[in-house]
């Protein structure tokens, strides 16, 4: 058996707070569902932004979180439809439109799509 981790949600949108206790081999978002914590998403397949997150404090591996990319990653940002804790975790859900205006405003409306997707580029 995986070891757990605490994890504290900030749902700023409802403003409330969730203690939930996830193995490090589980998705964080399906453990709260099992929990009885409702929390925003979508897909559940790491392709959009609807449960993203930003890391107020510890550490999570999300390989398949295609729906965001490396540099808001690097900012702190997860999915959690696809998140594994490895540390005990504080995390504030997000807008959706906010992270998807931060990921790809830069592209859209400005002529700036060519072929492929935004995501590809490193």
């Amino acid at each position: 058996m995986s070891k757990s981790y605490p994890v504290h949600i900030h749902h700023r949108q409802e403003g409330t707070h969730h203690d939930v206790e996830v193995p490090g081999d589980r998705y964080i978002l399906q453990t709260a569902e099992e929990q009885g914590v409702k929390l925003p998403f979508s897909c559940r397949n790491g392709a959009c932004t609807t449960c993203a997150v930003r890391v107020i404090s510890g550490d999570l591996y999300q390989p398949e979180a295609m729906g965001l990319s490396p540099q808001l990653r690097a900012k702190g940002y997860a999915l959690l439809c696809v998140s594994y804790p490895c540390s005990p975790l504080e995390v504030e859900t997000q807008d959706e439109d906010e992270v998807y205006e931060q990921q790809f405003g830069r592209y859209f409306g400005k002529g700036k799509v060519r072929r492929g997707l935004p995501l590809d580029e490193e």
